[in-house]
């Protein structure tokens, strides 16, 4: 059993204390399982008098364990979780080609596969970037690691250099707030176990942003996407693209769309580091994840920060804005 990352709470508030100035991140994210992703990606890369993009790392998806759950059960998104890794590749760098960007060096393939155990990490050029990024940090700066998909790039670099716990913050959207009862039926939770619980049990600094009750709230309109969306160069083209050509309705069953909005979850990790109070957040207690998905309080655990709400409105004024610079 790998040993976790021991510090007294002083350390850990403040690892997890907002910062002022000009944040160095990574991105961790399975950009072609929803529409989300490449909303977030794109915010942060026009975001740079904020945030400094070091790298993109692709990050295995696959929706299987939901096909008992599936209206069909032959999608291209049951394939295994290393195809949906290489999708999500090829979708971060259309990002970075309908922004204009040079992706060379920037966008980083994931694991092929989820964790099988933890003295079993696999090694990928993601895990190496992480890696050697987070060790030339300076020991007051971290460095911050935006988790948008399953948590198994992050927790296999956590398990290749344990090292790296102290030097960056994981910002993390999955599941329901740690004092839910709910089972958290999540997808970016639910779908590798073993790395969501190493990424609570490992002592890294985390900054959980629970995608119920919380980025739920972050819904897009039609109408809304039409307005300010679309025509904002290459960018807003291709995300209007994606919304209007959604690859989970089909899955899902959806077949009007008159008052159908979708959520744009991971907006949320960018919009906290952007603007912490526009994602009011508190320090609370690492909860255990146990065997059933369910949360379980235990006062002796590491502190991490949860957010408890989001300011809608002022996020997507911020996001649509961004896009305006977009060529």
């Amino acid at each position: 059993m790998p040993r976790p990352l021991q510090r007294d709470d002083a350390w850990y508030h403040e690892r997890l204390e907002p910062r002022a100035g000009r944040l160095r991140v990574v991105i961790d994210t399975d950009a072609a399982n929803e529409i989300d992703d490449p909303f977030a990606i794109a915010w942060a890369l026009l975001s740079p008098d904020r945030l400094q993009v070091e790298a993109v790392y692709a990050a295995p998806y696959s929706f299987a364990h939901r096909r008992s759950q599936s209206r069909v059960q032959q999608h291209r998104q049951f394939d295994p979780p290393g195809v949906g890794m290489e999708r999500s590749h090829a979708a971060i760098q259309a990002v970075y080609d309908k922004l204009g960007l040079d992706s060379r060096g920037r966008v980083l393939h994931g694991s092929t596969r989820y964790l099988a155990a933890l003295d079993a990490p696999e090694r990928s050029p993601a895990t190496d970037h992480l890696i050697a990024t987070a060790l030339a940090m300076p020991a007051r700066e971290p460095l911050y690691v935006v988790a948008i998909g399953c948590a198994t790039n992050v927790a296999n670099a956590l398990l290749l250099e344990p090292a790296i716990a102290e030097r960056i913050v994981v910002v993390w959207t999955s599941g329901y707030p740690s004092h839910a009862p709910h089972p958290n039926h999540s997808f970016n939770l639910e779908q590798d176990l073993p790395a969501s619980r190493w990424l609570l049990d490992s002592g890294v600094p985390h900054v959980y942003l629970p995608g119920f009750h919380v980025g739920a709230q972050l819904r897009l309109s039609l109408p809304e996407m039409e307005r300010w969306v679309r025509g904002r160069g290459a960018i807003g083209e291709h995300l209007f693209d994606l919304y209007t050509n959604n690859p989970l309705w089909d899955l899902l069953g959806i077949t009007s769309f008159e008052a159908h909005s979708w959520v744009i979850w991971d907006l949320i990790n960018i919009a906290w580091l952007i603007e912490p109070a526009w994602v009011p957040s508190e320090i609370v207690r690492t909860p255990w994840l146990c065997d059933d998905k369910r949360w379980r309080a235990d006062a002796s655990r590491h502190p991490m920060r949860e957010a408890h709400g989001v300011q809608r409105d002022t996020i997507f004024a911020a996001f649509f804005e961004a896009l305006r610079t977009a060529r």
